[in-house]
């Protein structure tokens, strides 16, 4: 039996054009919480600019794999078949992440290079990925608690490549941007950095930002000098992929 999608809306901004992009925001919590300064706020900026917001807080430890990606494949879904009644561009969906909702955001983007075919969902893929100091591999510089929350003890190598995005990337990856810091001890720049290796070497249109200082988990980093730049860094490159007037 699956469970109800905890799913919350924020339309685009009144002026908005109709009808508007849309993103799927995944909070961050190490797959053991999700976490509320990286949902509602990031939606209410995501609304600000004219871009359909939906949360979805999606299923935590100890829930497993494939849980928390069925969750998103399936909002991912519903936010383009249009039952929640806003004018969505079904060709403009992007997703948002944080932390551990970064690398659920880089598995829903790679899914269908994954190996396995019970995840390929195409159309659940998304148009564009925004990567905030996302954990990305589990097979190096590792966060052992998204891994413990979400696979349990000892998982096999071949599940932890499996949910590695960075070993997934194809030429049919979405377009990226991303950011972290260079002194984040909790995820290491290691993970952004590979994500964005691996996008390169795939011709994937990309954006990487590291800045020099800031703890992990800042969300909209609305009072850290540097890391505070990385809304309009994004706004800009929105701008850029056409999803903003």
């Amino acid at each position: 039996m699956t469970s109800p999608l905890d799913l919350t809306v924020l339309p685009a901004s009144a002026d908005a054009p109709q009808p508007s992009p849309a993103v799927l925001v995944l909070p961050g919590g190490g797959y053991g919480m999700t976490a509320a300064h990286e949902a509602e706020p990031v939606a209410e900026w995501l609304a600000a600019m004219g871009i359909h917001a939906f949360v979805l807080h999606y299923q935590v430890a100890p829930a497993r794999h494939p849980a928390p990606l069925t969750d998103a494949k399936a909002a991912m879904l519903r936010i383009r078949e249009g039952a929640h009644g806003l004018p969505v561009e079904i060709n403009r969906v992007g997703v948002l992440g944080f932390s551990a909702g970064g690398h659920l955001a880089a598995s829903l983007s790679t899914a269908t290079s994954c190996g396995d075919p019970q995840l390929d969902v195409p159309e659940a893929v998304p148009n564009l990925s925004i990567l905030c100091y996302p954990v990305i591999s589990f097979m190096d510089a590792v966060h052992q608690g998204s891994i413990d929350n979400l696979l349990g003890n000892a998982p096999s190598s071949d599940l932890l490549r499996q949910l590695s995005p960075e070993l997934n990337v194809s030429a049919a990856t979405p377009p990226s941007f991303l950011w972290h810091t260079a002194d984040d001890d909790a995820v290491p720049v290691e993970h952004s950095l590979a994500y964005m290796r691996a996008l390169v070497r795939e011709g994937v249109p990309a954006e990487l930002h590291v800045f020099p200082h800031g703890a992990h988990g800042l969300g909209l980093a609305l009072e850290e000098s540097g890391p505070d730049q990385w809304t309009d860094l994004c706004e800009q490159w929105l701008t850029r992929q056409g999803w903003l007037k």
